[in-house]
């Protein structure tokens, strides 16, 4: 055979040069786990502090023997375990949307957990929970997920586990399978999820009488699951920034060359900003929409209009016809008039459900404005065409919104042109459009995110071998060599109202206006949108000068002198 050709047939299936060499890249660990070669379980102690929600009296209620068991106090690493268990089956599985890192929290466990227990994959997320769907993760395995992807080695769902049924099929699982605990890696949702699973099974699944541990993990690459200091960051979250800052960067250096085109560029992250933030922090350009100032300014559709259309005519004035907009996916429920339409538009479509699907796909915008406010009808019947489909269309398996599918972008780019042609109609506006999404949930995680997951995994592997469960993992310090944590579920829980109904739910972390990231946000975006003074931070880095960066938000937020990460 060629030597060419056998080469590159040996690189396939993730074994390009590039992913053969991340495997071997080595991984700093906090300095209480030891050596990074052999690390070693640690115990955890209690801490002085103590959580509690606005709804903890409830919480308690429903929670008796977790909240019992935690008292809601925070723990935090106390040196090496003195007698690491033995004999421990351990099922991890991932839940919700995938996330650079993943499968280094995967490895973390297994190289905690050592030869005398067994570490079990669950395929693919609760769904594969409720099936029994598990296989033993081998050393092998592990070696050729380390540092790597996403959440394909084991595949994910989304799944809520939520009904008696399910939590007697888990149950079920847990028996067959000898399981004497589980890792959920996931959001919010799964975290909340994690909590209710860890007081189902705390007792009374084994022969004994004995319950199986719960330990949750945090994931998103939103940036919504965040406990001030204890929890800084989710994981995913830095590299699908890093993603999407090269991708942005690309673009405004691409509108100073061709000097023609403004790009409005939506970013994922549904309820939150905090990937619009970072991304405009990375790459500073001329707009940038965050949903949570227009929420608190009760800033009207027409008034983001107006400040997008200003800044486009005071550039033109001065010769750059050309741009950048970062748009926030979730923007149009923070809009308060489109909150409140969307809102009345869920009610309608939940009470007309039957009569509304038998209708013809032309007649449903009129049946449904006919049943909505003066007001929301109007403003219904003044959104194009492509806008109202989306808004009627079908909720998500949580009843939300899917506002990944509704082109904001589109929509801000129709009507800003309609504006700028009022100011000056001398002006031209030439647009692109751009959704970045997908891209940045699965590439190979960053240094930051791969050792940061690593760690994670290490410390919900020695919670487990600690005996805990109903902990969240966690790693604080982050610029000061890493300290490893656990926050009690029970803590964090508040009570909502969901289709109907009170649910326990963990709060999705807002980008907070009062925030170190946001007011430097706040001072330099006016300059941004005076000048070009953007930057192009460039693709992620494994060697090199920029591998030890940490997010900005969250070297900002968090004090950080620099924006350089210690762990070890």
């Amino acid at each position: 055979m060629n030597p060419l050709v056998n080469q590159l047939q040996k690189m396939e299936k993730h074994q390009s040069i590039f992913e053969s060499a991340l495997r071997q890249l080595p991984l700093p660990v906090c300095a209480v786990f030891g050596t990074p070669a052999a690390p070693q379980a640690i115990s955890f102690s209690k801490s002085s502090r103590i959580l509690s929600t606005r709804d903890s009296a409830g919480v308690a209620a429903s929670f008796p023997n977790s909240v019992k068991a935690s008292g809601n106090v925070v723990l935090t690493s106390s040196g090496t375990h003195p007698n690491r268990a033995q004999g421990k089956r351990v099922a991890v599985l991932f839940s919700g949307g995938p996330a650079a890192g993943g499968h280094n929290v995967v490895c973390g466990i297994k190289h905690i957990l050592g030869k005398g227990n067994t570490l079990l994959g669950v395929k693919p997320g609760p769904k594969g929970l409720l099936k029994g769907n598990l296989f033993e993760i081998t050393d092998a395995d592990i070696a050729a997920c380390m540092n790597t992807g996403g959440f394909d080695f084991l595949g994910t769902d989304r799944t809520k586990i939520k009904t008696p049924e399910q939590f007697q099929q888990v149950k079920e699982t847990c028996i067959k399978h000898q399981i004497d605990a589980i890792v959920i890696i996931g959001g919010d949702d799964s975290n909340t999820n994690a909590a209710v699973l860890a007081e189902y099974l705390f007792k009374g699944v084994k022969a004994d009488g004995s319950g199986v541990q719960v330990i949750g993990v945090p994931k998103t690459i939103d940036g919504d699951l965040q406990v001030d200091d204890l929890l800084p960051i989710s994981f995913g979250f830095e590299t699908a920034t890093k993603i999407y800052s090269e991708l942005v960067g690309n673009i405004l250096q691409d509108t100073r060359s061709s000097l023609k085109y403004w790009h409005f560029v939506k970013l994922m992250g549904r309820s939150a900003s905090h990937v619009t933030l970072e991304v405009a922090l990375q790459t500073k350009p001329a707009v940038t929409l965050i949903s949570e100032e227009i929420a608190e300014k009760k800033q009207s559709l027409s008034s983001i209009i107006r400040q997008i259309a200003d800044t486009v005519v005071a550039r033109a004035h001065k010769g750059m016809n050309h741009g950048v907009v970062l748009v926030p996916e979730g923007l149009i429920e923070f809009i308060p008039e489109m909150h409140a339409l969307i809102s009345e538009l869920n009610d309608v479509l939940a009470q007309n459900a039957e009569e509304y699907a038998a209708l013809d796909e032309t007649a449903k915008p009129l049946f449904i404005q006919n049943k909505l406010s003066t007001e929301a009808a109007n403003l219904l019947a003044s959104l194009p065409d492509y806008i109202v489909k989306m808004l009627l269309a079908e909720r998500d398996s949580h009843g939300n919104l899917q506002v990944s599918l509704i082109p904001t972008e589109q929509l801000l780019i129709d009507m800003t042109a309609r504006c700028v042609k009022e100011i000056d109609s001398r002006i031209s506006f030439s647009t692109q459009s751009h959704f970045l999404g997908y891209e940045g949930r699965c590439g190979a995680p960053t240094l930051f995110d791969a050792a940061y997951t690593y760690n994670l995994g290490l410390t919900a592997g020695s919670l487990i071998l600690d005996g805990r469960s109903g902990y969240m993992a966690t790693i604080t310090d982050l610029a000061g060599g890493g300290l490893p944590q656990a926050i009690p579920l029970t803590g964090l829980l508040n009570i909502e109202r969901r289709q109907g109904k009170d649910e326990f739910v963990i709060e999705k972390a807002l980008v907070k206006m009062d925030s170190p990231s946001m007011q430097y946000f706040l001072s330099r975006r006016s300059e941004w949108a005076a000048d070009d003074l953007f930057a192009s931070p460039g693709p992620r880095q494994f060697w090199g000068p920029s591998i030890y960066q940490q997010p900005i938000t969250v070297a900002l937020n968090s004090g950080s002198k620099s924006l350089e990460f210690k762990i070890g």
